[in-house]
């Protein structure tokens, strides 16, 4: 009879999130810098347009020396929210501007995108980008303080834990 307990299966976020924070705290990454890169990563992630999150957090990360694919971890595992808040700051810019909000849908801004001509595209839904990126760009001096601040105690006592003990 066996009585060794099998080990709890990890969640989803324990395996894509966590487990690479664990490992980068235990390779001297500090917990302040782990903090600033998920807050920054977030906010680039939440940039209002589809298909250029990847490059964009490649291109902060590289510049701020960021851990790369902490922040391409990130950007992956907060697509669905990234999909949600495309529609959210429609709507907030279109309030910001003072227009009237426009019928649209992810679906419809797609099949614009992937079926009609650039131009075509561009004089539907143009506006709708500015409105989005108005929005987005308001929120980023929010975001990241917000993250960093809430997320640094976190990562500073994951960090003690991690820490080899001295004798």
């Amino acid at each position: 009879m066996n009585t060794t307990a099998s080990p709890a299966p990890r969640s989803f976020w324990k395996r894509r999130l966590g487990d690479p924070i664990l490992a980068l705290l235990s390779q001297g990454v500090t917990p302040d810098k782990i903090a600033a890169t998920l807050a920054v990563g977030t906010a680039v992630s939440l940039f209002p347009f589809f298909g250029v999150t990847t490059l964009a957090n490649i291109l902060v990360g590289l510049k701020l020396r960021m851990n790369q694919p902490l922040l391409q971890a990130l950007n992956y595992l907060i697509t669905p929210v990234h999909l949600g808040m495309v529609f959210v700051y429609v709507r907030i810019g279109e309030t910001l501007w003072g227009v009237h909000e426009a019928p649209f849908s992810i679906r419809e801004l797609f099949s614009t995108f992937t079926e009609k001509p650039i131009g075509e595209f561009l004089q539907r839904f143009g506006w709708t980008g500015i409105h989005a990126f108005t929005a987005w760009a308001l929120s980023v001096p929010v975001i990241i303080p917000v993250l960093y601040y809430s997320l640094r105690p976190l990562m500073r006592k994951l960090g003690a834990l991690r820490r080899p003990k001295s004798t």
